[in-house]
């Protein structure tokens, strides 16, 4: 089932002129209420009311939606905290996130149904979202869930499946971009727990993940100059990369009044060019962060796609290397060749393209312009967590981290202070724990226990003090973060349980091999 076979006239909720009406009117403060709400009646008969409707003098909008469509509320808000420790609390939160999405396919939800129940992140993610689910995979099978964690990889696969990829999430306003693929190891936490045994019926489904993430990969090698074709781009010395992208260039129809004010900030021509690398960043899960503009302050100079971005390619390599892993095991040693031969030119391009000399750090390469950028950001720890680093490397980035990023909650996201969530004072659980496991992969063990320690602590005093587990938090002042970025703070929360869950048992140290290039 293509991603692009979907009728997007089926869902009033994301297009058509209703869904503008409500929009551009406002009558919601988060867009994305509405685009989650559910019809009461079918589409056709929806517009039919709505058209006969929207011309009387007195017609009220609110009220319409109200009679016609079911409004979502947050996942999660109402557990009791009174009286629980942190870890209690994110115990008993495992089943009031945990989701079934039996869809009607003659209704008009949003939704793309799945196999299994899910564990979703919690507040307005009232859906599985793509990278949280392998974090929340990972406090799951801490936690003794494993067959909740069976259950989820079942469901990324049978997204693969339908899609030939893994959607952000599972709406249908979603199923043009992905995120960081993160399904090998989501994989790896079911071969901890099962064994190969287990992962061995998904390997296909990996492999076809893969393809999508490489598509177009031979027609874009050895170009003479910089080329690129969706996700894979050219590199000065014939090799290729990936980027992120989105196959739209339009509005996200979950944030459509920011993306439209935004955009009247700049010419009508330049705006295809800001919806994309907006959905590009969107697939990074760093929406938004400095990392991705030219001007720091200026958001309208988003070039996402111009990015090649450290942490996609490093987890790249671990999809490489674990595919050339598990193939071997499959006796298909010519497919685990291909595999540990890619994994090997991914390492080099990492080390060539986006080392640092100068800061001995890892960073983005723009491809467009042959430049390394300029930020300083957490995605740096990305190669020691897949293990691509080399020890001597990896030492310089561990002294960085304790220089520049270590503050008293934890870890900074990037050194610059912008107003947007994935930048400083805050700090992220899925970062924290990509930093803690590389760490401990390369022996930095005193450093990655007081990440551990002054994350866990700031997590705790926060749940204290709030009763809630948040999404994010500031690590500068040791608090819950403010309400930045474009929604406001959400409590749940799927991966800040996760990560609090599998580093408070001590989980995050590997046993998979560091910084060892392949011969």
């Amino acid at each position: 089932m293509s991603a692009r076979a979907f009728d997007y006239g089926r869902y009033p909720q994301v297009a058509g002129e209703l869904f503008r009406s409500v929009q551009e009117r406002g009558l919601f403060e988060d867009c994305k209420r509405f685009v989650d709400a559910e019809p009461r009646v079918p589409a056709a008969h929806l517009r039919e009311r709505y058209l006969a409707a929207r011309d009387d003098p007195d017609f009220d909008l609110a009220a319409f939606v109200e009679r016609n469509f079911r409004l979502p509320e947050p996942v999660g808000a109402d557990v009791d905290p009174t009286g629980t420790t942190m870890e209690s609390h994110v115990e008993s939160l495992w089943e009031p996130l945990t989701r079934t999405f039996d869809v009607d396919p003659e209704s008009a939800s949003t939704l793309i149904p799945l196999p299994n129940p899910h564990v979703v992140p919690g507040g307005r993610f009232r859906e599985m979202y793509y990278w949280d689910s392998y974090f929340i995979a990972e406090g799951l099978g801490t936690a003794g869930r494993v067959d909740a964690v069976e259950a989820m990889v079942e469901n990324v696969a049978s997204l693969v499946d339908r899609f030939g990829f893994v959607p952000l999430g599972n709406r249908v306003y979603y199923d043009s971009r992905s995120q960081v693929p993160l399904f090998y190891r989501m994989l790896r936490v079911l071969e901890r727990e099962r064994g190969f045994e287990a992962v061995a019926p998904f390997v296909d489904a990996l492999e076809t993940e893969y393809a999508f993430w490489t598509d177009g990969r031979d027609r874009v090698a050895g170009s003479e100059g910089p080329d690129s074709h969706r996700r894979v781009v050219s590199l000065p010395d014939g090799g290729v990369a990936n980027r992120y992208w989105d196959d739209r260039a339009r509005p996200r129809p979950e944030s459509y009044a920011q993306d439209r004010e935004l955009a009247a900030g700049v010419a009508p021509d330049d705006r295809p060019r800001l919806f994309r690398d907006i959905r590009a960043a969107c697939e990074s899960g760093w929406d938004f962060s400095s990392r991705w503009l030219a001007a720091v302050d200026d958001r309208t100079s988003i070039r996402t796609t111009d990015l090649v971005p450290v942490d996609l390619n490093a987890v790249l390599y671990g999809v490489e290397s674990a595919l050339a892993d598990w193939l071997a095991r499959l006796d298909r040693p010519e497919a685990a060749d291909r595999y540990a031969d890619a994994a090997e030119r991914r390492r080099r391009a990492i080390e060539q393209y986006c080392w640092d000399d100068d800061r001995e750090f890892y960073v983005d390469y723009c491809w467009t312009d042959g430049e390394q950028t300029d930020r300083l950001t957490l995605a740096g720890v990305a190669p020691l967590f897949v293990g691509a680093a080399d020890h001597e490397r990896a030492a310089a980035v561990a002294e960085r981290l304790r220089s520049d990023f270590l503050r008293p909650g934890g870890l900074v996201t990037t050194l610059e202070t912008t107003g947007e969530q994935w930048d400083a004072p805050n700090g992220w659980a899925p970062l924290h724990w990509m930093a803690a496991v590389g760490l401990r992969r390369y022996g930095h063990d005193d450093l990655a226990a007081e990440v551990t320690d002054r994350w866990l602590s700031l997590n705790r005093s926060a749940f204290e003090e709030r009763g809630r587990m948040a999404e994010k938090y500031d690590v500068q002042s040791a608090a819950v973060a403010a309400d930045d970025g474009e929604y406001r703070l959400q409590y749940g929360f799927g991966w800040t349980n996760g990560v609090a869950t599998a580093l408070g048992a001590g989980r995050g140290a590997t046993t998979e091999p560091a910084g060892e290039p392949r011969q």
